[in-house]
């Protein structure tokens, strides 16, 4: 599940081949994962993450990654056009062990981020959009 809180509310859930997207005052919208092949591939990407399968990830990404283990960064850019057309790049911010940030940078538009743990439980009260942007970059506090 992804919420978005600025400049508009929205949860987007994918779940069982579907993707549903709810805002508020109005009805959601759902369909299937197959009809966005892009997005299956992105949701793929984060499973190979979490499993740590580097070869899976390798294969769809041109992968970067920079920083040290306490305040890292890894970079993803896609390898394929399809997705490359919609997303220029997915950076993951850590810190130690924790992931606290994601950021996707699409291919038109501003950089979406995803605050995740000690990350998102600091953003509670943050309304800036600079002070979200500080959250994600390992270790900063608002």
């Amino acid at each position: 599940m992804r919420e978005v809180r600025a400049p508009y509310a929205e949860t987007t859930t994918i779940g069982n081949g579907q993707v549903s997207i709810a805002r508020a005052g109005k009805p959601p919208r759902v369909f299937a994962l197959q009809r966005v092949p892009e997005l299956a591939d992105l949701q793929a990407s984060f499973g190979a993450m979490l499993a740590g399968d580097l070869a899976a990830l390798e294969q769809s990404y041109r992968l970067q990654a920079s920083g040290s283990a306490q305040h890292w960064q890894l970079q993803l850019t896609p390898k394929a056009d399809a997705l490359a057309r919609r997303v220029r790049a997915v950076t993951l911010h850590g810190q130690n062990a924790e992931l606290r940030c994601i950021e996707t940078q699409p291919a038109k538009g501003d950089v979406q981020r995803t605050l995740l743990g000690g990350a998102a439980a600091a953003a509670a009260n943050v309304t800036q959009a600079a002070a979200l942007s500080g959250l994600c970059a390992a270790g900063a506090t608002p």
